[in-house]
């Protein structure tokens, strides 16, 4: 019954096909706003789970526009290309984060994750 409106980032774990593809299975996580942490409200879904993300350090890139599968899979080979082959890093999945309510057509930021290992 408590509404916490719309969140940012919103972050879609992308599983890669051999081409680079999304994989059909994708996580779309939410941050819980600041004054729910501490104890949010249990979802009436059994489809959305709490999770707590661990820290970690990752890989990144930056992009405009409004995002989509297209962008994050073209954005993540620039970055594998950029890391070479001499960086280590999950290579399983990656996180594809967008910044912006989708009304804001200007100045949007996007970013592409991958977690060092």
């Amino acid at each position: 019954g408590v509404g916490m409106g719309m969140t940012a980032p919103v972050s879609i774990t992308a599983f890669p096909a051999e081409d680079g593809s999304f994989q059909q299975k994708v996580k779309v996580s939410l941050r819980i706003p600041s004054q729910f942490q501490d104890n949010p409200p249990c979802p009436t879904d059994e489809s959305i789970k709490i999770e707590e993300r661990q820290g970690m350090t990752i890989y990144s890139t930056q992009f405009g526009g409004y995002a989509k599968e297209t962008d994050y899979v073209n954005y993540a080979a620039k970055l594998k290309a950029a890391l070479g082959s001499e960086a280590s890093y999950c290579k399983d999945f990656y996180f594809c984060n967008g910044y912006d309510p989708p009304m804001k057509p200007y100045g949007r930021r996007n970013e592409v994750w991958f977690v060092k290992e």
